[in-house]
């Protein structure tokens, strides 16, 4: 499928950065499109730890993941006809006239500019590599926690041994009706202090075990079989949830072809956000250059430099800086 209409800016990640990049191309009245590989928009704030704090956003003491990217999105609302495109990872680039050509999983994208947001790449979760597991998926179980509620009062297994394992476990600990942690090793990677939390809690911990296999109706698992390591005992445990927590792996994929200059999965830029294609920018932790701090604030920051650049680059004759937003409305 290709989509003909051509968009003056393509924003390529739809995490904080580029929902705020998506913004601010409104306030220079581009029309913008944001390409996301992600299910849903948010990045890996909004789909890994909503409901964690995030501390260093300015203007917030604190404020909630998945509360931030709310604000972002209504705050992008203003301009209704952004065009949202989810589950497209961009993996080819060619350019005719004076137009990109960007390919996707999905369609073929057209663009006078790029800006590319895509954190440190598109993500996926480590699956669970056991026969039938992706029957499930779409059930009860789980590579994301978006909602705390749906496992109120709910029999939860966890499998992991990070952080973010331990970290849900004790989140979900007072609301669900058991939380079991599965481990495949004795000592857990996660910080002591979790750990410790844990085991003093009324967590059930099983180590070391692995999953042997997936007990359900082909829709809806009602247990999970675990195998003991380096032993032949075998223990099955009912559950209504079960939440696998293996980590995730990122990758810059087919942008790696464009023809940027590349620096450890990162994308060269200068001060002018620009890579060494004119007529694409990057911003946020995509985006390098000597003394770069890698935190969202600074992709906020990025974003106004990157659209600003990229109108010039559209239209020579634009002013390169915009009046203030309180002149705008």
């Amino acid at each position: 499928m290709d989509t003909k209409e051509i968009m003056d800016i393509t924003i390529i990640g739809g995490g904080p950065v580029g929902l705020y990049t998506a913004f601010y191309a409104g306030l220079r009245q581009a029309k913008v499109k944001i390409i996301e590989s992600l299910p849903q928009l948010g990045g890996q704030p909004g789909m890994l730890y909503p409901e964690k704090m995030i501390y260093d956003i300015p203007a917030y003491p604190e404020i909630m993941a998945g509360t931030l990217i709310t604000n972002l999105k209504k705050q992008l609302s203003r301009f209704k006809d952004t065009t949202i495109c989810l589950g497209e990872e961009a993996f080819q680039l060619k350019k005719v006239d004076d137009i990109f050509e960007i390919t996707t999983t999905k369609a073929t994208h057209y663009s006078k500019a790029i800006i590319i947001a895509c954190g440190n790449g598109a993500f996926r979760p480590r699956r669970l590599e056991i026969e039938n597991a992706e029957l499930y998926e779409n059930t009860n179980l789980h590579y994301f926690v978006n909602n705390i509620e749906q496992f109120r009062n709910r029999r939860v297994a966890i499998c992991g041994g990070g952080d973010s394992a331990i970290d849900w476990a004790l989140t979900l600990e007072p609301l669900a009706k058991e939380v079991h942690v599965i481990h495949r090793r004795k000592q857990f990677r996660a910080q002591e202090h979790s750990v410790n939390q844990m085991l003093e809690s009324d967590i059930h911990v099983l180590t070391p075990f692995v999953p042997l296999r997936i007990n359900g109706d082909g829709k809806t698992l009602s247990s999970v079989t675990f195998k003991e390591v380096r032993g032949e005992k075998a223990e099955t445990i009912e559950v209504d949830d079960f939440l696998v927590n293996y980590g995730f792996s990122s990758s810059i994929g087919g942008l790696k072809n464009w023809g940027f200059e590349v620096e450890r999965n990162s994308i060269i830029t200068n001060s002018k956000t620009e890579t060494t294609i004119p007529g694409i920018y990057a911003v946020g932790d995509i985006a390098t250059y000597p003394g770069k701090v890698k935190m969202i604030a600074s992709g906020f920051g990025e974003a106004p430099t990157a659209v600003n650049n990229a109108v010039s680059f559209i239209n020579p004759d634009e002013r390169a800086h915009p009046m203030h937003s309180t002149s705008l409305f």
